[in-house]
C-alpha cells in the first residue's frame, strides 16, 4: 500500500480498477489474448514495485497506462518476438443461430477495426489507444506520450484519417 497526498493505492484496488484497460491495451498492441494476460501480470508486478515512485503529476490511470504500453513496447521489439510469430485465435466450437447474426456481424466489425488500428504507424496508434480506448483527453495523452498538446492532437487528427482510409471499402 502506497500513500501520498492522502490518497492510499492498494495494488489489489488498481487492479480491479484498472486491470481491464490495461489488458484491452495489451491486446491492442499484441494482438494475442494470452500474451496480453501475461503483459497485464508483468505491468502489475512493476506497479507493485514502483508505486512509491509515483509523484502524482499524472492520474494514475495514466501512469499504469504508460507502463503498458512500454511493456507492450518492449515485447514488440524483444528477440523472441521477432523470431515468434504468435498464432491468431480461433473460435472453434462457436455456433450462431440465425438470430445471432448481428452479433456475429457487428463481431466481425470490431474485429477489422483492431487489426485497422493495428496497422498504423506507432506514433498514431499510440494517440488513438489513449484517447478512444482509455479514454483520456488530449492533453492527458500528450503528457503520457511525453509530447507537446498540439503533437498529439496532429497524429490524432492523422490517425483518424489513415483509419479512414484503411476502412473504407473493408466494411
Amino acid at each position: 500500500m502506497y500513500q501520498e497526498n492522502q490518497e492510499v493505492y492498494d495494488i489489489e484496488a488498481l487492479m480491479r480498477k484498472y486491470g481491464n484497460d490495461v489488458l484491452r491495451t495489451a491486446f491492442m498492441y499484441v494482438n494475442d489474448s494470452h500474451l496480453a494476460e501475461d503483459i497485464f501480470q508483468e505491468v502489475f508486478i512493476k506497479v507493485n514495485q514502483k508505486l512509491y515512485t509515483f509523484q502524482g503529476e499524472s492520474s494514475i490511470k495514466t501512469w499504469i497506462i504508460r507502463i503498458t504500453i512500454n511493456a507492450c513496447k518492449d515485447y514488440i521489439k524483444s528477440a523472441w518476438n521477432q523470431k515468434v510469430t504468435p498464432l491468431t485465435e480461433v473460435h472453434e466450437n462457436t455456433l450462431y443461430k440465425e438470430d445471432d447474426y448481428s452479433a456475429v456481424e457487428q463481431e466481425d466489425e470490431n474485429r477489422i477495426i483492431r487489426d485497422a488500428v493495428k496497422e498504423l504507424p506507432q506514433k498514431y496508434k499510440d494517440v488513438l489507444l489513449c484517447v478512444y480506448f482509455q479514454d483520456m483527453t488530449v492533453t492527458e495523452t500528450a503528457k503520457l506520450l511525453g509530447i507537446a498538446e498540439g503533437t498529439a492532437k496532429s497524429r490524432l487528427s492523422r490517425a483518424k484519417e489513415k483509419l479512414k482510409l484503411s476502412l473504407e471499402g473493408r466494411i
